[in-house]
């Protein structure tokens, strides 16, 4: 279990949803509002961006993934195509200070040391960890001095390379770590997502888990909440068709709402995992099941014999299973056909 501000996350918690942001604003101060605004209206727990100084991330002459030279539909640098995304400190000031306006968590992944830096400056709750730095064993150490909750996406990595991150941040203390299954291509292809590793993750570090996932529509991480997901982050755009590496592969707001409640529904029928009866199920229990009656007219003094007996609804009388409680018993008065026998119309 970790806590983030007042949430409670791991099991027998409500799922921590995060609605991935990044760099859907498209560097635009205003559309990352409107974002905020529509992570508000679909009932997520957290909105979170991406924070980063373009020439702390990435060298000029660094290429683009396959997957964002597809999404934009033209070549460029990594570095030209990011510092187009890139909002200022000044605006993530704005940004945070809206989302507190808002009562909605704002988060946002550091992409380098000095960004993590000013995170924690304005009071950040958590720090997210994006699946590129999970081997930057430098850089959690340096954030996890922070002593605020981690969460790790793990796309790309194995599980060595998990747990190398891991034991890295125990080492020094830090024990508040959630480790997020992810596959890193946007869109992911279903038969990519492996979603059982998520679990195998949970268990093998008995640490809080979740999804981080960017296959299309809301299924996928409908599916993880019921696999038992502790966190569920999902990238969202305003629109699909807008320019940049990660609309494609995000949610518009009705997508984002729905997924939420979907979740949330998927929750609610988890339970606790005990069989038992539920309350609901009594009326129907009476009428679903069956009594034990008489096959025939029986008649005062006969002996009740096994071909005597029948079991037919309501379930209000003997249930079926004492039946040999019945047998050899001599009838104390008449017994009608499809007459409920109990107890007390048979000879001890």
């Amino acid at each position: 279990m970790i806590k983030i501000r007042n949430s409670f996350i791991g099991d027998n918690f409500p799922c921590f949803i995060i609605a991935e942001a990044g760099v859907n604003h498209n560097g635009n101060i205003k559309l990352a509002k409107e974002l905020v605004d529509k992570a508000v209206e679909a009932g997520v727990d957290a909105v979170k961006f991406q924070t980063f100084k373009t020439e702390r991330l990435v060298t000029g002459y660094a290429n683009m993934a396959k997957y964002q030279k597809d999404n934009i539909g033209k070549e460029d640098s990594q570095f030209n195509m990011l510092k187009r995304l890139e909002l200022s400190y000044e605006e993530f000031i704005e940004l945070k200070n809206y989302c507190d306006n808002r009562e909605i968590m704002f988060m946002s992944t550091p992409f380098d040391f000095e960004s993590a830096d000013f995170l924690h400056s304005i009071g950040v709750e958590a720090f997210k960890i994006s699946s590129g730095d999970l081997t930057n064993i430098p850089m959690l150490e340096y954030i996890a001095k922070f002593n605020k909750p981690m969460i790790l996406s793990s796309g790309m990595a194995v599980l060595g390379e998990i747990e190398d991150a891991i034991i890295a941040l125990r080492s020094i203390g830090m024990d508040s770590i959630a480790v997020l299954h992810c596959t890193s291509n946007y869109p992911a292809a279903l038969e990519s997502v492996n979603l059982k590793a998520m679990n195998t993750i949970k268990n093998t570090f008995k640490i809080v888990g979740g999804y981080s996932d960017h296959t299309e529509g809301i299924t996928i991480p409908i599916a993880a909440a019921a696999l038992g997901a502790d966190i569920i982050e999902k990238h969202f755009t305003l629109d699909k068709n807008m320019e940049g590496p990660d609309h494609k592969a995000s949610l518009d707001p009705e997508e984002l709402k729905k997924m939420v409640e979907e979740v949330r529904k998927v929750e609610m029928s988890l339970g606790n995992g005990i069989k038992t009866l539920s309350k609901s199920e009594i009326d129907t229990m009476k009428v679903a099941r069956k009594s034990i009656v008489a096959s025939r007219d029986i008649k005062q003094g006969e002996i009740i014999r096994f071909k005597d007996l029948d079991y037919k609804r309501p379930g209000n009388g003997l249930a079926s299973k004492y039946y040999k409680e019945l047998l050899g018993k001599r009838a104390k008065a008449d017994i009608k056909m499809d007459q409920q026998i109990t107890l007390n119309l048979v000879e001890n």
